[in-house]
C-alpha cells in the first residue's frame, strides 16, 4: 500500500484530514517538525531574497577585512 504526506496549509484543513481519516478508520500519525517554526520562516525569506537578487557579493580578496581580520 502506498503512504500519503499531505502538508495541510492551516488549522482548519488539518482538522478536517484527522476527522477525514477518522471517518474513513485509516490510520495516521502525527509527527513533530523537528524545526522551529520561527527558523523555517527565516529561511525560507532568505530563500526568497535571493530569487529576488537581494543579496550581497563579497569578492575574495575583501573577506578578510570584512570579517576584521
Amino acid at each position: 500500500m502506498e503512504t500519503l504526506i499531505l502538508h495541510p496549509k492551516n488549522e482548519v484543513q488539518l482538522t478536517a484530514l484527522k476527522a477525514l481519516a477518522k471517518a474513513l478508520e485509516i490510520s495516521f500519525e502525527i509527527a513533530n517538525n523537528p524545526y522551529n517554526a520561527e527558523f523555517v520562516n527565516k529561511v525560507k525569506l532568505g530563500k526568497q531574497e535571493i530569487l529576488d537578487g537581494k543579496i550581497t557579493r563579497v569578492e575574495r580578496e575583501d573577506l578578510q577585512s570584512l570579517l576584521g581580520l
